[in-house]
């Protein structure tokens, strides 16, 4: 596939980044890293129009590549630093990895859906990315490489999976939808010590349930 990133696809994206601006997102590292990646190379080719729209489109194994302003809320939530150890839980598309990659942390990102880790490790290298990609359980994370400075779950989770938490340096950051049905609260975590954690519960977004047996559910 031929990636052709012109001047009308950098205006589009301009706009798209103005609308994100108007919707109360002002971490402009998080809208600079937006406006550099080519958002409909992670769409089909006759969706440009759509990779450009302020909304959530499905992708393929009932998921969705997430709004926006949803990627642009949840990564201005986590605070990246550039070095940050971060570990995605859900890689989809692989749009919302690359702004954590533009951001300059390091990324391990898991995807339970073969189909779309397929897809996303062979299209990563074609960006010039190179994210450590896993193919398994995100409700189980990556034990062998924690710690990690941040944690960023883009599916809803019915709770905060402990096996997470574990894995958060003390004065690490979570970012996670919590909630059991078809809304769920996006809620930020901050580990204070082994034993204590922080939790801020924020706005209502939909996600696609976190496990595989949920109806598909369109994003905020």
């Amino acid at each position: 596939m031929e990636l052709v990133d012109n001047y009308k696809h950098q205006g589009m994206r301009k706009k798209l980044v103005e609308k994100v601006r108007a919707k109360g997102i002002h971490d402009e590292q998080v809208l600079e890293a937006m406006n550099r990646i080519p958002r409909h190379f992670f769409l089909d080719k006759a969706f440009l129009n759509q990779a450009y729209e302020d909304i959530a489109f499905k992708i393929g194994a009932g998921q969705t590549i997430s709004q926006p302003y949803t990627v642009s809320y949840q990564t201005s939530l986590l605070n990246i630093t550039k070095g940050d150890k971060v570990l995605e839980i859900g890689t989809g598309s692989g749009y919302q990895t690359t702004v954590l990659l533009e951001l300059g942390a390091r990324v391990y990102t898991i995807e339970r859906q073969k189909e779309l880790y397929d897809k996303a490790i062979a299209f990563f290298p074609k960006l010039g990315y190179a994210p450590k990609c896993f193919y398994g359980d995100g409700y189980k994370g990556l034990p062998a490489f924690a710690p990690f400075d941040k944690v960023l779950v883009t599916c809803g989770a019915p709770f905060i999976p402990e096996e997470l938490i574990a894995q958060l340096k003390v004065g690490g950051t979570l970012v996670v939808p919590v909630g059991k049905g078809e809304v769920q609260i996006m809620t930020v975590a901050i580990k204070t010590s082994e034993s204590t954690v922080e939790k801020h519960e924020l706005e209502q977004f939909r996600f696609v349930p976190m496990l595989e047996d949920r109806e598909w559910g369109a994003t905020h």
